[in-house]
């Protein structure tokens, strides 16, 4: 909802065209805002989501992973993909080194022809050692998913943590042939430790 004390800032700070902005968003989409009581897991948080989300597709941003492209953003980039996808969940990878493939989630995959940043996803794991990384193609924080993750994630039983983890549920239905995974064109950042926020604090500054 509008907030007041923001809209006064921005007037008085003689930055209207900003307030417009915000505006604009107000008039173009309505927001659902929804508590996640306990922290447990990205998986439950979706869950929570279920009824206002009902039977539709949906883009998952998290915002730990700054990612940024002058024409293209990710979300649109996994959109245009699941625009000829439509019965698939499309997430998005980037190849990291090796030696970091023990922060992420990674892929085991097949590129796909006339593709050459397609996947087809055949399995996932956690935070694999570089022994035992099936590649080095990371799952970043940006997905389109099709409703059909709820059946998954209504069957997937808490980690170790007590957590629900989407990537679970994303295994399930990678073994049925419903998971595309698309190398992303952007410059990413992570922004999980004080240093990635910094870094992605000062590259927004550096664009003037």
């Amino acid at each position: 909802m509008p907030n007041p004390y923001l809209n006064t800032l921005l007037i008085d700070g003689q930055k209207k065209e900003k307030l417009n902005c915000v505006d604009k968003i107000f008039e173009n989409c309505s927001l659902d805002f929804i508590h996640q009581k306990e922290m447990l897991g990205l998986g439950h948080a979706i869950l929570a989501s279920k009824k206002s989300i009902g039977q539709n597709t949906f883009a998952v941003i998290l915002p730990d992973d700054f990612c940024f492209h002058e024409v293209t953003s990710v979300t649109y980039q996994l959109y245009e993909i699941y625009k000829k996808n439509q019965d698939k969940c499309i997430i998005a990878i980037e190849e990291v080194e090796p030696h970091e493939v023990k922060k992420y989630g990674v892929i085991k995959g097949k590129p796909l022809k006339g593709d050459k940043n397609l996947f087809f996803v055949e399995d996932m794991v956690e935070k694999p050692s570089v022994e035992d990384a099936p590649s080095n193609f990371a799952i970043l924080g940006r997905y389109i998913l099709t409703p059909e993750i709820f059946v998954f994630l209504n069957q997937t039983k808490p980690d170790k943590n007590g957590e629900i983890q989407l990537t679970d549920a994303l295994k399930g239905l990678a073994k049925i042939g419903k998971v595309l995974a698309y190398k992303i064109s952007a410059k990413r950042i992570d922004c999980g430790s004080v240093d990635g926020y910094i870094k992605a604090n000062n590259f927004l500054s550096n664009l003037g």
